[in-house]
């Protein structure tokens, strides 16, 4: 019984020429060695006369036509191949942290979208050696043109986050290559109408790219946009307990306990912390012209927003400060910490008045993570600390905490130099310094440059979510003295 006819149709346009027999695809063939392979297959013998055209038909050319440009084809599926999987490694890298590790059900939906984008990108690299080998898939090219668009979408996403401060991170090195490489591989695939094959192109165009965009701007919206519905609300109290005199000096023993709650719905870092207590005297203005000094008193530097009609220069000196929960820890929601302190006042102190301040500055722990090693004090003084000390000629003496924050976020942490919580406690004469920043500066440049410092720690504080929690309390000095059964005539 004779065979059908072998057809070897015109070569398409890499230079492959599929072969039918019958009407149905039996093979194809890059060369005449490929071809023979596909004969033999078909149960034709070795040295058969491929110019028989009893035998073989050719169309779109003869035996030696074979345009294959394999040097051009194989440098396509290498570039091809290794941006799709240089976009995937990205985009993993990107989204698992975040998918595995972030605090927010949002943070780790966004990380989700970014690890599943570079799977596709996977799959669209082994796609890419069908696309251009025998395209024994169907739906190859789609897949490609799938991964390219998601490069572009993602890298471009990226670009334009770095773009907002341009600042040098590693990571620039991969998403800027990256998308300049997605327009190269789409301008390719629209040219060769990679879509071809599936059914319904266009529902299929307008669902990828309305998809894409879609998930482009959830990502946009979770990066960009910091919700703040539910904002950090702490509760702080100090009191005054009940004063005791002395046994045996002429002390009074005043018991003061701080209180710090979480009374909100987000827990936070606390950044800096302390306490102060002081004693306030001021001199007795008869005449009632304690108003006239709050311009000398800002020229001055001091505190003119509190000035008092029967009151001239008002001296506040430090009793007792000290930090209150310390740096690097946190408060959860309903969670709450207290602190009970007694200090010694002399009965013979000159004080009209006690205060007692507790301040905190707190960072939303929604928003990012803080490194252990915040936890670590170290010390100006110290020459062995090269990277915190700090001559006592240039600073103060200062203990210094500082420890890596990573934004919840990973997009922000890729796309922007690294930052660092620092935090500072001292003593400058006038009391306790509590002071925290969020900066990119080393320890002791902010020392150094403080109105640098705090421009970029304006900014940092608004992305971090960084609040203010503070409170007060005052006792009359001489409601001491009496509560501690002494004479109150001074």
């Amino acid at each position: 019984m004779n065979k059908p006819k072998v057809v070897v149709r015109p070569p398409d346009s890499r230079g492959l020429r599929e072969v039918t027999m019958g009407g149905e695809t039996v093979g194809s063939a890059w060369s005449l060695r490929e071809l023979r392979k596909v004969l033999r297959r078909l149960g034709h013998p070795e040295d058969m006369d491929v110019e028989d055209r009893s035998l073989i038909m050719w169309l779109g050319g003869d035996s030696g036509t074979w345009p294959a440009r394999t040097g051009r084809r194989r440098w396509t599926v290498a570039l091809m191949t290794t941006g799709l999987l240089g976009s995937m490694a990205l985009l993993v890298a990107v989204g698992m942290p975040d998918a595995i590790g972030a605090l927010t059900f949002a943070g780790r939906v966004t990380g989700f979208l970014f690890a599943f984008a570079g799977v596709v990108q996977g799959v669209a690299a082994v796609a890419a050696l069908d696309y251009w080998g025998k395209r024994k898939l169907k739906f190859s090219g789609a897949v490609i043109l799938l991964g390219a668009f998601i490069a572009l979408v993602t890298n471009g996403l990226l670009l334009f986050m770095w773009l907002q401060e341009r600042e040098y991170t590693p990571y620039v090195l991969t998403y800027l290559p990256l998308w300049c490489w997605s327009l190269w591989a789409l301008q390719l695939l629209i040219r060769e109408k990679a879509w071809r094959g599936v059914p319904y192109p266009k529902q299929f165009a307008a669902g990828v790219t309305a998809t894409t965009l879609l998930a482009t701007f959830n990502l946009a919206y979770s990066a960009l946009y910091q919700p703040t519905s539910a904002p950090v609300l702490f509760d702080l109290s100090v009191k005054f307990g009940t004063p005791h005199m002395d046994a045996g000096r002429p002390l009074i023993h005043l018991p003061v306990t701080f209180r710090a709650q979480n009374s909100g719905k987000v827990p936070a870092y606390i950044t800096s912390d302390g306490y102060g207590i002081y004693g306030v005297s001021a001199e007795y203005a008869s005449d009632g012209s304690g108003l006239l000094e709050w311009r000398r008193r800002i020229d001055a530097k001091s505190d003119g927003s509190s000035v008092g009609r029967y009151i001239k220069d008002p001296i506040r000196e430090t009793i007792s400060a000290a930090p209150f929960y310390g740096p690097g820890k946190w408060l959860e929601p309903g969670e709450r910490y207290t602190q009970e302190r007694v200090i010694q006042v002399p009965t013979s102190a000159k004080y009209d008045v006690i205060e007692a301040y507790l301040t905190m500055t707190l960072m939303r722990k929604d928003r990012g993570r803080i490194d252990e090693e915040f936890s670590t004090p170290h010390y100006s003084w110290r020459p062995k600390d090269k990277q915190f000390y700090c001559p006592p000629y240039e600073c103060t003496d200062h203990i210094i905490y500082r420890g890596r924050v990573r934004h919840n976020n990973n997009m922000i942490n890729v796309t922007r130099q690294p930052r660092y919580v620092l935090s500072y406690y001292g003593w400058n004469g006038a009391g306790g310094e509590f002071r925290s920043y969020i900066l990119s500066h080393k320890p002791r440049e902010v020392l150094r440059f403080k109105k640098e410092a705090a421009e970029e720690d304006e900014t940092e504080r608004k992305r971090y979510g960084v609040a203010l929690a503070e409170t007060m309390t005052a006792i009359p000095f001489s409601q001491l003295l009496s509560a501690g059964g002494q004479d109150s005539t001074r």
